[in-house]
């Protein structure tokens, strides 16, 4: 793994925030509650959780990053979903009420793995956004809410050897990419593809071993933020 690390209240106004670091790779995640929710669920007690992404200008190399103004590209939409299911399926979605939870990652500089630090660190986010909720309904805490921690990175096969934590090089040279996504011990999601070459399930259970020992190490970064003062 790279250096992992978990900024909280990065940013003032949200009810939570936090820039999500993975090396070079640096995600402003932020999370809003708003009192509604979609029309697919109104009526019925439960709260939603949606997600967007997007990368800024200046936060890739080879010329400016064009801004996504009216449609997101492809790639981006599918990231953005794959962060709402990720959190989604952390969350006890009945236990919120009608409430919507907006979660907004925008990374701001991208040398491999976004998607993965957007996952990790929006739930530091979301976190921080459900002990707001907590504390104006009563209960004990954002645990209350939560069903584990969250937490995901890329694994790929490059030049033959597993790497945890891919880099932009890493990551071009990459004939094997995975990101894997996990709750407390569990899997969430698991997105994996010959990029230049393919697979056996030996090295696909090594991929996933590898994952979980850096989906570890996300852990302990988030405890320690969490364990941490809140705010700049």
């Amino acid at each position: 793994m790279r250096e992992v690390s978990f900024q909280r209240g990065y940013l003032l106004y949200p009810d939570g925030s936090c820039l999500a670091s993975y090396g070079n790779t640096k995600v402003i995640c932020t999370a809003v509650i708003e009192e509604k929710v979609p029309k697919f669920l109104e009526g019925q007690g439960r709260g939603w959780i949606s997600a967007e992404y997007a990368m800024l200008p200046g936060s890739t190399s080879g010329g400016r990053k064009r801004r996504e103004l009216l449609k997101k590209d492809g790639r981006s939409t599918e990231i953005q979903r794959l962060i709402g299911r990720s959190l989604r399926a952390a969350v006890h979605l009945d236990r919120l009420g009608e409430v919507s939870i907006q979660v907004d990652c925008d990374v701001i500089q991208a040398d491999g793995g976004t998607r993965t630090a957007a996952i990790s660190g929006s739930y530091v986010a979301l976190r921080d956004a459900l002990t707001s909720l907590a504390e104006s309904r009563g209960v004990e805490g954002p645990d209350h809410f939560l069903k584990g921690s969250l937490g995901a990175v890329s694994v790929g096969i490059v030049e033959g050897r597993i790497v945890c934590d891919l880099d932009y090089r890493h990551d071009s040279q990459a004939e094997v990419d995975m990101n894997v996504v996990q709750l407390d011990d569990r899997l969430v999601e698991v997105q994996g593809a010959g990029e230049q070459g393919t697979f056996s399930r030996q090295e696909l259970n090594s991929l996933l071993d590898s994952a979980a020992e850096g989906i570890a190490e996300v852990f302990a970064a988030q405890k320690a933020a969490f364990a941490g003062r809140r705010g700049r």
